[in-house]
C-alpha cells in the first residue's frame, strides 16, 4: 500500500492529508492561532468546587471555566499536590521529583472537597479542547509525549504497547527502560518503541525530563492562569501522531514548516528525510493530489459508496447518527438477504474511514439494513471491528441490536472536523439568486482592468473554478488569450478546485493574497447600469 502525507500550510490553518494509494483516509485541521489545544500544560487556580459533580470548575484563562473531575486528578494526587506546592512557595529553588518522599495514593472513591479548596493553584493539563458551549477538561496527571514513549511524572509504573505482540520484545523494551527510568516518574513505551536501541530510547527520555523541567521552572516565575508548556511546533506535534517510516513521501507547500518536518524527520528517521519534499507549484497542492475533490464528496450530510448505495450523516449535541440505505442497488443481488448483507459490509468499510475522516468521538449510533438471518448479523459485527482495528482512538463496537441497530463508543478530544460541501452563491449570498453566468466573463474583465490601470500590478495570478477556466481558455484565440493581448504582458489564470462557481482570488507575485473587496466603485457602477434589466436577466438557482 502507498502511503503519502501531504501538508498543506495556509496563514490561519493547516491541513493534513494521509493518503493511502491515493485516497483519503485521514485528515487533520488546525488553525495556527489556536488556543487551549489538547497537551497544552497551564498553570491555573481552582475556582469553584461541585461536590453534587464530584469536581471543580478551574481558571485557565478561557471565556468558560475548565472542568476537573476528581478521577481526573490521578492516584499520586497528594505528592503532585505538595510538589507544587514546594515549587510555587520555595520559588528560588528547582525541586526534584526524584528527591520527593512518595505519599499514599488518595481515596479512588474519596470526595473533590477532600483534596482541593478554592484559590488552590494547579498545574494542569488540556485532555479535551473546548466543545460547543462546554471549557476544556483537564487533568493533573501531567504527560510528555515523545516518538518512542510517554513520560509521566510522579508514576512508578512502565507500560508497553499492547499492538508490540512478541513477548521478547515487550520483555527486551520493559528491562531497556527499567534500568534508564529516573525514580518517581512512570513511562508508557509507544508502538513506534519496537526494536530501538537504548541510546536511541534514553535521549528521548532526556529530552521528555528536560520539558517537564522547563515547565517547572516556567510555572515559579507564571501568574495564574497561565501556559506554561505547549508543543514546539503543532505542525511537528500533528505530524508525530500520524507518521510512520513507512511513508513513501511527504509534500509541504510552505519553506519554514518543510524545514521543520525535515528536521523531525532527520531526528528520528534519517534514513527516510529524502521523502520529505517541498512542494513549489502554483496548482494549489489539494488540487494537484486530488483531495479536494475527495473532501467534497466525502463530507456534507450524504456519502455516496459502490454500486449506488450511500449513507447519512447526521450530528448532534448527545451523539452522531448514521443511517444506510441501498440506494438503487436492490437488485443487485439474487435476494434481498444477500443484498442488505452486501450493502452493509460495504457500508461498514465507509463508516470506519469517515470516523476517522472526521474525527468523530462520543456515542455513534448506526441503522444498518435489516437483516433476517443472525450469522449475517454477526458476520457484520466482526467485520466492523476488523475494519476499525486501525483507528487509533480508543473505541468499543456492540453487536447489533433486534432493531439492526450497531453502537460504538470512540474516543473524542476534539470537536468533530465538519466541512461544509454545499456552496453559497459568491453573488447573492444565499438569496436565490445569482448573477446571469454570461456576465461573469465581464466582471473578471473589469477586474483585470482594475489591476492593471489602477494597482499597475503585472505578475498576479487569478484563481478561478475549473469550469471557469476552462471557459476562459476554450479555442486557440481564447478569452484568455484576448485579454493577456489587450494589455501587452502575460498574466495568469488557473484553476482552484475549492473556489465556488463564481468566485475568484488573486494573489500577486510575491502570493500575497489582493483584497478586490475594496474595488466597490466598478461593482456599482456595473449593478447601476444592469439594475434596469435585472427583471429580465436575473436567474434563479435550482
Amino acid at each position: 500500500m502507498k502511503s503519502e502525507l501531504i501538508v498543506d500550510v495556509q496563514p490561519s490553518e493547516v491541513s493534513i492529508a494521509l493518503l493511502e494509494d491515493s485516497r483519503l483516509v485521514s485528515l487533520q485541521k488546525e488553525s495556527r492561532n489556536i488556543s487551549y489545544a489538547v497537551g497544552d500544560i497551564y498553570l491555573a487556580k481552582v475556582k469553584k468546587l461541585m461536590p453534587g459533580l464530584n469536581a471543580a470548575f478551574v481558571n485557565v484563562g478561557y471565556e468558560k471555566d475548565a472542568f476537573l473531575h476528581y478521577l481526573d486528578l490521578g492516584s499520586q494526587f497528594s505528592s503532585y499536590s505538595a510538589f507544587i506546592k514546594n515549587a510555587l512557595d520555595d520559588k528560588k529553588h528547582e525541586p526534584s521529583v526524584s528527591r520527593i518522599k512518595r505519599l499514599p495514593d488518595i481515596d479512588k472513591h474519596g470526595s473533590i472537597t477532600d483534596v482541593l479548596q478554592p484559590g488552590q493553584e494547579l498545574m494542569v493539563q488540556i485532555v479535551k479542547e473546548p466543545i460547543s458551549s462546554k471549557g476544556p477538561r483537564l487533568t493533573t496527571e501531567i504527560t510528555f509525549t515523545g516518538r518512542y514513549m510517554v513520560l509521566i511524572p510522579f508514576g512508578d509504573k512502565i507500560s508497553i504497547s499492547q499492538k508490540i505482540k512478541t513477548t521478547e520484545e515487550k520483555l527486551r523494551l520493559r528491562q531497556l527502560i527499567e534500568s534508564i527510568r529516573p525514580k518517581n516518574f512512570g513511562i508508557i513505551v509507544r508502538t513506534s518503541a519496537e526494536g530501538k536501541r537504548v541510546a536511541e530510547l534514553n535521549h528521548e527520555l532526556k529530552t521528555l525530563l528536560q520539558c517537564w523541567e522547563q515547565t517547572v521552572a516556567k510555572a515559579q516565575k507564571a501568574t495564574a492562569p497561565a501556559l506554561i508548556f505547549e508543543e514546539e511546533s503543532r505542525i511537528v506535534g500533528m505530524l508525530r501522531d500520524v507518521f510512520s517510516p513507512s511513508f513513501e513521501s511527504i509534500h509541504v507547500n510552505e519553506p519554514e514548516i518543510h524545514s521543520q518536518i525535515l528536521k523531525y524527520v532527520n531526528l528520528i528517521a534519517p534514513e527516510r528525510k529524502d521523502i520529505v519534499k517541498l512542494y513549489n507549484d502554483d496548482v494549489p497542492i489539494f488540487d494537484h493530489f486530488s483531495i479536494t475533490k475527495q473532501i467534497k464528496s466525502s463530507f456534507g450530510k450524504t456519502v455516496s459508496f459502490k454500486s449506488g448505495a450511500y449513507i447519512i450523516i447526521e450530528h448532534t449535541e448527545a451523539l452522531h447518527v448514521i443511517d444506510v440505505n441501498s440506494g438503487n442497488r436492490s437488485k443487485a443481488a439474487p435476494d434481498q438477504e444477500s443484498n442488505a448483507l452486501e450493502v452493509n459490509m460495504r457500508a461498514a468499510d465507509e463508516i470506519a474511514r469517515q470516523l476517522r475522516l472526521r474525527d468523530m468521538g462520543g456515542i455513534i449510533v448506526i441503522d444498518f439494513i435489516d437483516m433476517n438471518k443472525a450469522e449475517h448479523r454477526q458476520k457484520l459485527y466482526e467485520h466492523m471491528r476488523e475494519v476499525m482495528a486501525n483507528d487509533r482512538a480508543r473505541h468499543n463496537i456492540l453487536p447489533l441490536s433486534k432493531f439492526g441497530l450497531m453502537q460504538i463508543t470512540r474516543q473524542r478530544v476534539r470537536p468533530a472536523l465538519d466541512i461544509v460541501t454545499a456552496e453559497a452563491c459568491p453573488s447573492c449570498y444565499g438569496k436565490g439568486e445569482v448573477q446571469p453566468s454570461l456576465l461573469f466573463t465581464d466582471t473578471l474583465h473589469e477586474k483585470i482592468d482594475y489591476l492593471v490601470n489602477h494597482l499597475n500590478s503585472r505578475g498576479f495570478i487569478m484563481y478561478v473554478h475549473p469550469y471557469v477556466d476552462a471557459f476562459l481558455k476554450k479555442g486557440f484565440i481564447s478569452l484568455y488569450r484576448r485579454w493577456q493581448m489587450e494589455y501587452g504582458f502575460k498574466f495568469r489564470i488557473l484553476p482552484d478546485q475549492s473556489l465556488a462557481y463564481l468566485q475568484y482570488k488573486v494573489f500577486d507575485s510575491d502570493r500575497n493574497e489582493i483584497d478586490l473587496k475594496e474595488e466597490k466603485d466598478i461593482d456599482s457602477s456595473a449593478t447601476k447600469s444592469k439594475s434596469k434589466t435585472k427583471n429580465r436577466t436575473t436567474e434563479k438557482e435550482d
